[in-house]
């Protein structure tokens, strides 16, 4: 059985870790958010295509909706940035 190794003996410093946690959280924050935003849209248009009467009562939840999930993105740019400067 081999000895185990820390990441200290295989080369991993702490800037190299925190540029890799900064590429995950902003990876994460990016991708989730704009996958929110798709099926929000694309459920929204769906409701209005059924009915479209409905389209004034739809788009408003919808557009804030969208604002919310896009705030989680920034939230993620700021996270992303404390791990990298801090």
């Amino acid at each position: 059985m081999e000895p185990i190794t820390t990441a200290v003996e295989v080369g991993m410093n702490p800037e190299i870790v925190k540029m890799i946690m900064t590429g995950a959280v902003m990876g994460m924050g990016t991708l989730v958010p704009a996958f929110a935003i798709a099926w929000i849209g694309s459920t929204a248009l769906k409701a209005i295509g059924r009915n479209p009467e409905a389209a004034s009562k739809v788009q408003t939840p919808m557009i804030l909706a969208i604002a919310f999930a896009e705030a989680i993105a920034v939230y993620a740019l700021v996270v992303a940035l404390i791990i990298k400067f801090v």
